[in-house]
């Protein structure tokens, strides 16, 4: 029997659910406090994404402390029980290999405020104001 590789579609959909999935168990983990660290209890912690290579191998954990406090010290505790979410992530979601997983802080939400930031300056919104003018007029003729 052949087996038929998947298309890159499905590729790409298998990759986000089982990313999801791993987001979801080290949320899980989080929550309910079951990694013994003080620093991870003492912070509220965000799994924002879970990124997985295609061979489903490595994940990147994208995470961000609420309120934006003590970032490096919760990185470090999080990377600190490495194996101990690698362990529990393949006990759970029994793929055929376990994920390595690597810890970084998600920096989208501070890219989402320097760009609103920069969308609030006078001088752009003078510019997007005189671009929304002219397109008007443009379509009226």
């Amino acid at each position: 029997m052949n087996r038929q590789s998947a298309s890159p579609e499905q590729r790409s959909v298998r990759l986000l659910k089982v990313g999801e999935q791993v987001r979801h168990v080290i949320s899980e983990l989080l929550t309910r406090q079951q990694v013994h660290d003080d620093v991870l209890s003492a912070h509220t912690v965000s799994v924002t994404e879970v990124r997985m290579s295609p061979d489903l191998r490595h994940a990147t954990v994208f995470v961000k402390s609420l309120l934006g406090t003590d970032e490096e010290i919760v990185l470090k505790a999080l990377r600190t029980h490495t194996a101990f979410f690698q362990k529990e992530v393949a006990g759970r979601l029994k793929l055929k290999y376990a994920a390595r997983i690597k810890f970084l802080a998600d920096e989208s939400f501070d890219e989402a405020f320097r760009i609103d930031a920069l969308l609030a300056d006078p001088r752009v919104r003078r510019d997007l104001e005189e671009g929304e003018e002219t397109s008007g007029d443009e379509s009226e003729g």
